[in-house]
C-alpha cells in the first residue's frame, strides 16, 4: 500500500471514529479533557480509534490559539498515547518555514493564499480542507475613548491605528476591506501576526486595530469591538491540511480529521467562527 493510500485509509477512520467515539466525550457534560468523565469517554473513544503514539506538531495561524489549545487537549484526551504541540504565528512566516524544511505535521491556516505556498511546493499530503471562516472587526480600548463608530472613522485626525501587515492574512483582509469602504489611512505600526495587532489596542498604544471578531471575543474583557459593514467584504476561510513529511503521519491525519469534526465544529464556533 502507498504512502498515500495509507494516509488517506488513516484520516477516513480517524474521521469515523473520531464522529463517534469523541462526540461522547462532548455529550458527558463536562467540556474539561482533565475532568472525571471526560477522562473516562476519552479512554473508551481511545480504545475503538486506531492506536497513535508521538508527537503532533501543528503549525497553526495565531487566531487560532485559544481554541485549537482547547481542542488539542481534547485530542490528547480521546489519545492517550499522544502529545499535540502547537507553534502559532502569522500565517505567512509559517507557511515558508514549512517550505523551508521545519518539522510539521499539520498546516491550519488563516486563508487559503498562505495556504498556497505549501500546495505549490508539495508540501500537503492531500487538499486542504475549509473548516472555518473568520470576519474583521475593529478593537478598541475600553469605552471607545475616540468614539470609532465606523471604518471611516478610522482616518480621522489624531487616531492611531495598528494595522496586520498586507503578506499577513488580517493584513491582506483589512486592506481589501478598507478599499471595499474607500478608506485611506497610514497605520502607525505593521504586525506580524494578528495577536500583535491587538495587543497594541490593549496597551494603549494605538487607539484601534483591525483585527478577526474571533480575537475581540476572546479578548472582550480588555477591550470593545465595533462592527462595520465592509467586513463581509473581506471574510478569510481557514484551510488545514495534514502534511506531506509530516514526522508522524498518522497523527497528522487524525488531527486535521478532529479539527473537522462536529466536537471541534462546537468549539470553534462558539468561540466566534462561522462554519464554511
Amino acid at each position: 500500500m502507498t504512502s498515500t493510500m495509507r494516509r488517506t485509509a488513516i484520516s477516513a477512520v480517524a474521521a469515523l471514529a473520531l464522529a463517534t467515539g469523541l462526540s461522547a466525550c462532548s455529550s458527558s457534560g463536562s467540556s474539561s479533557a482533565s475532568g472525571g468523565s471526560s477522562s473516562a469517554s476519552a479512554s473508551s473513544s481511545s480504545a475503538a480509534s486506531p492506536k497513535l503514539s508521538g508527537t503532533v506538531t501543528v503549525f497553526a495561524a495565531a487566531s487560532l490559539q485559544g481554541t485549537f489549545t482547547d481542542l488539542g487537549k481534547k485530542f490528547e484526551a480521546a489519545y492517550p498515547g499522544v502529545k499535540v504541540k502547537f507553534n502559532f504565528g502569522g500565517s505567512s512566516s509559517l507557511a515558508q518555514s514549512i517550505v523551508a524544511g521545519a518539522p510539521a505535521d499539520v498546516f491550519a491556516a488563516a486563508s487559503p493564499a498562505t495556504m498556497k505556498t505549501v500546495t505549490d511546493a508539495k508540501d500537503a499530503a492531500g487538499d486542504p480542507k475549509v473548516f472555518v471562516r473568520n470576519t474583521l472587526e475593529i478593537a478598541v480600548p475600553k469605552g471607545n475613548p475616540k468614539h470609532i463608530a465606523a471604518l471611516k472613522d478610522l482616518a480621522g485626525s489624531g487616531v492611531k491605528v495598528a494595522l496586520c501587515a498586507k503578506e499577513v492574512p488580517c493584513g491582506s483582509a483589512a486592506v481589501t476591506a478598507l478599499k471595499a469602504g474607500d478608506v485611506n489611512l497610514t497605520p502607525v505600526t505593521l504586525e506580524q501576526d494578528v495577536k500583535a495587532a491587538l495587543t497594541k489596542v490593549e496597551l494603549g498604544e494605538v487607539d484601534a486595530s483591525l483585527v478577526y471578531r474571533t480575537d475581540v471575543q476572546a479578548d472582550s474583557g480588555k477591550i470593545d469591538g465595533v462592527d462595520f459593514p465592509e467586513a463581509a467584504k473581506a471574510v478569510n476561510d481557514y484551510p488545514i491540511a495534514a502534511l506531506a513529511k509530516a514526522p508522524n503521519a498518522d497523527g497528522a491525519a487524525a488531527f486535521a480529521a478532529y479539527i473537522q469534526s462536529a466536537e471541534a465544529k462546537q468549539v470553534l464556533t462558539a468561540a466566534g467562527f462561522q462554519a464554511p
